[in-house]
């Protein structure tokens, strides 16, 4: 309804148009707001046996998700999966820990480019610590470690940096292998630190199939499992320490956070742009994103080294794929994925038209991917982007969801044309510095060669020394006496002399090309070391 607006006329009288209606003059847009866009992509596979209880491999896609990496808001990892000890019965809520991780980018780290890193990601009871690789833990306070010490360095070859284990920069599609399978590596003992309730013999243990590195990396000691029962004793025993693994996990993408604005334009209409978003894709237009995963059971690994301890013949360290349930795809999924503020209720949170634009597909029975709306979406050198623009509409049922608009059709007065989101990096990004008190565990005995430094890919510099493997910190800090150091210590000798790098130990995959790491983790060991020493990182940092 229009407004009467009072004039102001001559004194000599009215005049006539101050009696005319006149119409306000309409407020000006509001400016972007920013939002984001986060959620799940669901991954749908076949079950195998619960016999296929040790543990798991799998390929999946390496890629940068976003153009330009946005700075440390963005989180969110790629295509992985949940492993939990096998339950049986035993309520998860309440008792979660599992070992998850994977490849991505998170909030904590530090010095993040648009190629992701891996990390471990073991979660002791309830979140009370969590592991990401060797030294890198719960936050970062050692006065307060909190999974600091759970993982323990296995290779002379591969160095961990605390930022999270580099991969080469540029890799784009390319399928990183990687799995967890228990060794034998520690007894099981009946008591920890120093009260009456268990701790299992597993050491789960990361594989690495790379196109420049394979093999076994780094495991999580099993004290980190059982510690919290010292307290919850009740707990005793139902851990991955001592419990098989399940076989049945879940396969998504979890995304936490990619840049986005929302605005509104005269009509009260809503519209949304997205940081360019990227997955990678093959000549035919799809995209090859999972591929083999397998469950095994103890034949595949743990028998044959079982036996090997035990003064049997020694075991090659190939993983039988006659002992292993493959998985396979049919097609399907879904997507939770949603575009939404800072101020948005969680019941208003509105969902992104994803099968417009993507259908999740079934390459072959054992490979997951998708195919994408070529008019929704943009091909460049083996990249496909994602829409940016979406506009908030409503669907037959009454619901609210983001559907894909062009760039042209969103109106100028929303200002999303204008909005840039340009590369970020921490220029002051605060080194990870490990304990340098002379009666530390990482100077008591300390190491016996160092420091050496490698110049990574994402800018940074690891600053490392060679420890003998029984007198790495972590390893000081795992519930063992000095005896069981040094059967361990034993152990991993005869793993150095027999398991090689050039080895083969996961099994191959069938399609695509592997990724590389950086080649600045790969190292070789000091004359003399080549056998139970390992490299620990004690700093990384930008360049001094």
């Amino acid at each position: 309804m229009p407004t009467v607006t009072a004039r102001l006329c001559f004194p000599l009288g009215l005049c006539a148009l101050c009696l005319l209606p006149t119409v306000a003059a309409a407020a000006d847009p509001a400016p972007p707001r920013a939002a984001e866009m986060a959620g799940y992509l669901l991954v749908p596979h076949e079950k195998v046996a619960q016999s296929y209880d040790a543990g798991f491999s799998m390929y999946v896609a390496a890629w940068p998700l976003l153009k330009n990496y946005p700075g440390n808001r963005f989180q969110s990892g790629l295509f992985g999966t949940w492993m939990f000890a096998r339950n049986d019965g035993i309520p998860r809520k309440g008792h979660y820990s599992d070992i998850e991780g994977g490849l991505g980018w998170w909030r904590d780290t530090r010095f993040a480019t648009e190629t992701p890193k891996f990390i471990m990601g073991g979660v002791a009871l309830n979140f009370s610590e969590w592991a990401n690789g060797p030294g890198a833990g719960k936050g970062r306070d050692w006065a307060k470690p909190a999974g600091h010490y759970a993982i323990a360095q296995l290779t002379p070859w591969v160095i961990w940096p605390p930022d999270g284990l580099n991969l080469k920069q540029g890799t784009n599609g390319e399928l990183f292998g990687y799995g967890y399978l228990p060794l034998p590596l520690t007894a099981a003992k009946k008591t920890t630190a120093g009260k009456d309730v268990p701790t299992g013999d597993q050491s789960w243990t990361l594989f690495l199939n790379s196109g420049n590195f394979k093999g076994p990396v780094a495991f999580f000691v099993p004290y980190f499992w059982s510690k919290p029962t010292v307290e919850k004793t009740d707990f005793a025993g139902t851990f991955l320490d001592a419990r098989p693994s399940e076989p049945n996990k879940a396969i998504q993408m979890e995304t936490q956070h990619i840049p986005a604005f929302v605005a509104k334009d005269a009509k009260g209409e809503t519209y949304a742009r997205v940081a360019p978003t990227q997955f990678p894709v093959k000549p035919d237009g799809d995209s090859v994103l999972i591929h083999r995963v397998t469950a095994y059971n103890r034949a595949a690994l743990w028998d044959g080294v079982k036996a090997w301890f035990d003064g049997g013949p020694a075991a090659t360290g190939a993983i039988d794929p006659k002992a292993a349930g493959v998985h396979t795809f049919k097609g399907g999924g879904g997507a939770t994925w949603q575009i939404y503020t800072s101020e948005t209720p969680k019941d208003k949170k509105a969902p992104v038209a994803w099968n417009s634009f993507a259908t999740p597909t079934a390459i072959n029975a054992d490979t997951f991917g998708y195919k994408w709306a070529k008019d929704a979406v943009t091909t460049d050198a083996a990249l496909v982007t994602l829409p940016e623009y979406y506009r908030l509409t409503k669907d037959a049922k009454d619901k609210e969801r983001w559907t894909v608009v062009s760039a042209k059709d969103v109106p100028a007065e929303t200002g999303l044309a204008k909005v840039e989101f340009p590369r970020k990096r921490d220029a002051a990004a605060k080194p990870y510095i490990t304990p340098d008190e002379s009666a530390s565990s990482w100077k008591r005995p300390g190491p016996v060669a160092g420091p050496f430094q490698a110049k990574l890919g994402d800018g940074s510099v690891a600053t490392y020394y060679w420890y003998r493997f029984a007198d790495q910190p972590a390893l000081l800090n795992a519930d063992l006496t000095a005896a069981e150091r040094e059967t361990v210590q034993k152990r991993v000798e005869l793993l150095h002399r027999t398991w090689t790098k050039e080895r083969e130990y996961l099994p191959p995959p069938t399609t695509g090309k592997l990724a590389d790491l950086d080649p600045a983790v790969l190292v070789t060991p000091p004359k003399g070391l080549e056998v139970g020493y390992v490299p620990i990182v004690t700093r990384q940092g930008l360049p001094e």
